[in-house]
């Protein structure tokens, strides 16, 4: 039901959208970070609407030549129930996540029309912006267009993110219906030179209890300096917003990115918070995917750690295999792979460190520790089929491992080590699709019976092997042969090095 050449993740044609768009090549981006390798040296198309046009909702950055999805993927299916699985989309695995990264992406007719279209485009942004997919949000915004004050609201938001208040503020002058948000009028209103109208605002709203108490403090103080110096420290909120972060820098009182939401992460891939917060929230977008794993390579890779213990110890270690691998010496590898093999299985960056290298690793003679690593680094990486061919490992595991990657019935279905296998080789052996599914599918409604796939592998990963076996044939059965492949293999390897710790 999907073309064939749908291939995933597509991160680097999004990169090169977003460069033409102007919103991910500036100062937002790390500077010192290299270059995506991408695909293709060809962007895919843009189709531009504006808000009032019937299918702004199906706006998207990825068309369907590039995601092989159809145009009719979200239609048939109930808008509030569709809404639900998106926002409790939470993805087992690094596959299934690139998957819902590219539904979230493509270009698709909403499942209706009218105001529903615009609450279906904004669970699709919020998904995004969960996972820090920052510039991603932005550029489809500005696609769709952002007249509508769901839409202003979010895009303002990822604006005041990236420190870029003038777009939200001009719009919010040349519209005030656009938003109700007193705090964003007052901030705009002080912005513009309009201090004294900012204050009467700001009375107003406290008079009128428009404000709670906290914001009140916090905008009083943005507006007086005094003020500021006399009430001593302010206590930072849990989940501030991007308004109330940009707030607390002006004060001079700036909030560390780490404990906040992901979207945060990209402001210090800069570095100018020094190069330790530039790798952690680096390593934290990698996780999700929301960083390519080259530019996570490049920044490890900048200097020399001038310290141990933590993310330094992780930085060594990656430095020294890299050597090693340069070099060719098998020796030298044998012993480094391990010691950076442990580093990323902590930091839960084996599939970045599989994209990285499984291909070197694959034609190399290594015993041990190190060639069970090396094994398993082929198959967390996107070459796994190809690579898995040239593997002269003919061990219970391999084989096993070579039979899911081929799409292929395994002859064993328990593996020692291996979690998951029996629900997984059950996947690959031919049942059918749950009736409930087909029944769906029948009705038009791929993207939906996508995301109850996904639904299913998280509970199958949770211990259900029914349900595991169920995802499984019906990622299968809707094209998505690639997908369900990666995501089982990466599920019992990832699995497996947890157990292991």
């Amino acid at each position: 039901m999907i073309s064939n050449r749908a291939k995933l993740p597509v991160r680097a044609r999004v990169f090169t959208l977003l460069c033409s768009l102007g919103v991910a090549c500036g100062a937002s981006m790390a500077s010192a970070q290299s270059e995506p390798v991408a695909g293709s040296a060809l962007p895919p198309d843009v189709s531009s609407t504006t808000l009032g046009a019937p299918n702004a909702g199906g706006a998207g950055l990825l068309p369907a030549r590039v995601t092989g999805l159809p145009a009719t993927l979200w239609l048939g299916s109930d808008p509030v129930r569709l809404g639900e699985l998106i926002t409790a989309a939470r993805p087992a695995v690094p596959a299934l996540r690139d998957l819902l990264h590219t539904l979230m992406l493509a270009e698709a007719d909403p499942p209706a029309g009218g105001a529903a279209a615009v609450r279906h485009l904004g669970h699709r942004l919020d998904w995004l912006i969960r996972l820090g997919a920052v510039e991603e949000a932005l550029a489809l915004i500005e696609i769709a267009g952002h007249d509508s004050p769901d839409l202003f609201a979010r895009w303002s938001d990822l604006r005041l993110l990236l420190g870029q208040t003038a777009a939200p503020c001009g719009a919010l002058r040349a519209k005030p219906a656009l938003s109700e948000d007193i705090s964003l009028r007052i901030f705009c209103t002080a912005r513009g030179g309009d201090w004294q109208r900012a204050a009467l605002l700001l009375g107003s709203a406290r008079t009128l209890g428009d404000l709670p108490a906290r914001k009140v403090d916090l905008m009083e103080r943005f507006l007086d300096d005094e003020l500021a110096e006399e009430r001593g420290a302010l206590i930072p909120p849990v989940r501030p917003s991007p308004l109330e972060f940009r707030l607390f820098e002006a004060l001079g009182e700036p909030l560390p990115t780490a404990p906040l939401p992901l979207a945060f992460s990209v402001l210090d891939l800069g570095g100018d918070n020094g190069w330790r917060a530039q790798i952690e929230a680096a390593e934290r977008l990698a996780r999700v995917g929301a960083l390519p794993a080259n530019q996570l390579l490049g920044l490890y890779t900048l200097r020399k750690p001038a310290a141990s213990g933590g993310v330094w110890d992780r930085i060594d270690a990656l430095q020294d295999f890299e050597k090693a691998l340069d070099r060719g010496a098998v020796g030298a590898i044998s012993i480094a792979l391990p010691k950076v093999w442990s580093q990323m299985a902590s930091a839960g960056l084996l599939v970045p460190f599989a994209d990285l290298f499984a291909e070197r690793l694959a034609p190399l003679d290594l015993s041990g520790r190190a060639k069970r690593m090396a094994l398993r680094s082929v198959f967390l990486s996107p070459g796994y089929e190809a690579l898995s061919a040239t593997l002269a490992d003919d061990g219970p595991e391999a084989r096993f491992l070579t039979a899911i990657a081929r799409g292929q019935s395994p002859g064993e279905t328990t593996v020692s080590g291996l979690p998951h296998a029996q629900a997984v080789a059950m996947g690959f052996s031919g049942p059918a699709v749950p009736q409930v599914l087909q029944d769906q599918l029948a009705q038009g409604r791929l993207g939906e019976v996508i995301l109850r796939a996904v639904a299913l592998f998280n509970a199958g990963a949770e211990g259900n092997g029914r349900d595991l076996t169920d995802a499984i044939v019906t990622l299968r059965a809707v094209g998505l042969e690639d997908v369900a492949r990666r995501a089982s293999l990466q599920l019992m390897l990832l699995d497996a090095e947890r157990a292991r710790r």
